[in-house]
């Protein structure tokens, strides 16, 4: 059985980070954590046109 991507039911926003967080097998809350560090070093406009990105092309999971 192959894992899929998916955004996760378990959203804040859009369920990008923690359909991330269960592809990999990681706790949700470490991913946004991680996710909102980067998005601040990296001066913020990247980390959110990333995240829109990746909440338009993952799919949602039923």
């Amino acid at each position: 059985m192959t894992k899929r991507l998916f955004r996760s039911n378990d959203r804040m926003l859009g369920g990008v980070c923690a359909g991330i967080a269960e592809y990999l097998g990681w706790d949700p809350t470490l991913v946004r954590i991680a996710y909102i560090i980067l998005s601040i070093v990296s001066a913020a406009f990247p980390g959110i046109l990333v995240y829109i990105i990746l909440w338009v092309v993952m799919p949602p999971r039923f």
